[in-house]
């Protein structure tokens, strides 16, 4: 048997040691919670991305009765950028969550098919997305989608 061991890299750090521009994006993911459709978990997200042109796209959470129609905030942001800014990359993503009338303490992970987007969409532009996950204790800010999904599926294992 041989051990494998991964590291992955995680910052903690507090809002005031943030630069203005992700302060900036945080804001703007917290605000996006607001557009949230949320009425069967009661569990609203937003998501914004930094477009290496500057412009700041956000997106919500939006929920449906069937679950698995409904789509999570990273995605709607994500695929929004992508479609009405095709040749921008993302440079950085913040994500928020809010619940019973208050963000939370700790910071959100995004879910496995988020994680794959995101991995696909540093794919698009051969580029490293910084990642900041807001908490009302900490902020978790991360150098590309590896260090949330350090076992990741990508198009090597497609190559025939």
């Amino acid at each position: 048997m041989k051990d494998v061991q991964i590291d992955i890299r995680i910052n903690s750090v507090t809002y005031d040691e943030l630069s203005a521009k992700e302060q900036q994006l945080i804001n703007a993911a917290k605000d996006a919670t607001k557009n949230s459709y949320a009425p069967y978990s009661h569990f609203s997200v937003g998501a914004a991305a930094l477009l290496d042109n500057d412009v700041i796209v956000t997106g919500s959470n939006q929920e449906n009765a069937a679950y698995p129609s409904g789509i999570c905030a990273e995605r709607t942001t994500l695929f929004y950028a992508n479609s009405q800014y095709p040749d921008s990359a993302v440079r950085a993503l913040a994500v928020a969550a809010w619940t019973e009338g208050d963000f939370l303490e700790t910071p959100i992970p995004p879910c496995g098919a988020c994680r794959q987007v995101l991995l696909e969409t540093e794919k698009r532009f051969g580029t490293t997305m910084r990642i900041l996950l807001f908490g009302k204790k900490e902020i978790y800010v991360m150098e590309g989608v590896k260090n949330l999904l350090p076992l990741s599926f990508t198009t090597e294992y497609l190559a025939k």
